[in-house]
């Protein structure tokens, strides 16, 4: 079974994200008090702990959900497979996938320390299509 595993949010872009119990998905805007939100296609971002698992190894000591800046850390998907247009069930809402990766900032903090960074191959971004509550061990479905 798919699952979130962790759920973080900022009031700032640019940083690393704080761990939050639950959130609030808005429809056209993403997570309620989170900086990334607004209507557009990159509303809410994740990253699977597969993925963040793979950048300990290479060294990334310490890394953890929120350090990608992801505002969805999950665990038994594999995200950079669904294609743009797929719809996804987290918890009580309905998402639809927008984009594969992004551009990374200049090389980021985390590439800078490890010499790579997976979130612009296999981070995804998604719209909110139908909102409602997320809390951490929901589970995510591919419909």
């Amino acid at each position: 079974m798919a699952k979130v595993v962790a759920l973080n949010v900022s009031d700032k872009k640019g940083v690393m994200k704080d761990n939050v119990e639950s959130a609030e998905f808005l429809v056209d805007f993403g997570i309620k008090g989170d900086a990334h939100g607004g209507n557009w296609h990159r509303q809410i971002s994740l990253l699977a702990q597969e993925s963040i698992d793979k950048m300990i190894a290479m060294g990334g000591d310490g890394l953890q959900p929120g350090n990608f800046a992801e505002n969805v850390t999950t665990e038994g998907i594999v995200l950079f497979e669904l294609p743009v247009g797929t719809k996804v069930k987290i918890g009580e809402t309905l998402t639809e996938v927008t984009q594969i990766g992004k551009k990374c900032h200049h090389g980021c903090e985390i590439a800078r320390k490890v010499g790579d960074c997976v979130m612009p191959r296999e981070g995804i971004f998604v719209k909110v299509l139908e909102g409602g509550k997320v809390s951490v061990g929901d589970e995510i479905v591919v419909l």
